[in-house]
C-alpha cells in the first residue's frame, strides 16, 4: 500500500473573503482572532524573501521527503490561480524546496504566493521575478523528485495547522493562517480593528500622543511608580 495520498480538489475559503483579507495585515487579522491568533502564527523564523510584498489566499499544501520535492511539484501542477503553495520539509536543509523554475510557473499559473517551512533557493532570480516567497532557510542544495508524501492533507507548518482551503495572509510581519471556517468573522474583526487605527493615526496626526491614546497613560496613573524629577546620576 503506497504511503502517500494526493488529494485532488479542495475546499477552499471565498474568493470574496480572500479580496478583503489582502486588504488588512498580519497584525490585524492575529488580533482579531484573539487569544487563537497566536497559535495561527508561523513561527518567527518564516520570513519574506524580498521586501514590500503582502498576500492571501487558500492554502494548497504539501508535505514532502527529506531532501526530495515530488510532492510540491504535484500541488503547484494541482494549485490554481490565487492559490498559496505552504510547503513542509521536516529536515529542511536537506534540500531545496522552491528555486527558479518553480517560481516561473507559479506566476505563469497566477498563484498568489509560496510558504515554505525548508529551504528556497535561487533566491535571486525569485526576487527579480516578483513572486512573494516566504520561508524558513536560503540554501541551494539540490533536491531528488522521488519521494513520498501527501498534497491537500492538514500539515503543520511552522507550528501551525494548516488544512487545505484554509485562509493564508503573509506580509512583512510573518505569516498567519486562517481556518476556512473563521476566515468571514475574522477578516470582518480585522478590518474593524484597521478602521480603529485608521482613526487613532489621524488623531496622532493632529497632534495627539499615541502615550494617551494607547491606553498607556491611565494604567501609568493607577501604578505605583517613583518618578523622579532628576538624572540618575545626579
Amino acid at each position: 500500500m503506497s504511503s502517500s495520498k494526493v488529494f485532488l480538489k479542495i475546499n477552499r475559503v471565498a474568493a470574496h473573503v480572500v479580496a478583503l483579507a489582502r486588504e488588512v495585515t498580519v497584525a490585524d487579522v492575529h488580533e482579531a482572532m484573539g487569544p487563537p491568533g497566536r497559535a495561527a502564527l508561523m513561527s518567527a523564523r518564516m520570513r519574506p524573501l524580498a521586501l514590500d510584498q503582502k498576500i492571501a489566499g487558500p492554502a494548497v499544501t504539501a508535505f514532502c521527503w527529506p531532501g526530495d520535492n515530488l510532492m510540491m511539484h504535484r500541488a503547484l501542477y494541482l494549485a490554481q490561480p490565487g492559490d498559496v503553495l505552504v510547503v513542509v520539509c521536516q529536515a529542511e536543509l536537506s534540500g531545496a524546496q522552491w528555486g527558479d523554475l518553480a517560481t516561473r510557473y507559479a506566476l505563469k499559473k497566477g498563484l498568489a504566493g509560496v510558504v515554505v517551512q525548508g529551504c528556497a533557493r535561487d533566491v535571486d532570480q525569485v526576487r527579480a521575478l516578483g513572486l512573494p516567497v516566504w520561508s524558513t532557510h536560503i540554501y541551494p542544495i539540490h533536491p531528488d523528485k522521488s519521494g513520498h508524501g501527501c498534497v491537500n492533507a492538514p500539515v503543520v507548518c511552522e507550528g501551525v495547522n494548516v488544512c487545505p482551503g484554509d485562509l493564508i495572509v503573509a506580509d512583512g510581519d510573518g505569516v498567519i493562517a486562517v481556518p476556512r471556517a473563521d476566515a468571514v468573522r475574522v477578516i470582518a474583526a480585522a478590518q474593524a480593528k484597521m478602521k480603529k487605527e485608521d482613526e487613532v493615526a489621524a488623531k496622532v496626526a493632529g497632534g495627539a500622543a499615541v502615550w494617551d491614546l494607547s491606553g498607556a497613560a491611565a494604567i501609568y496613573a493607577k501604578m505605583e511608580i517613583d518618578e523622579v524629577d532628576a538624572a540618575w546620576d545626579d
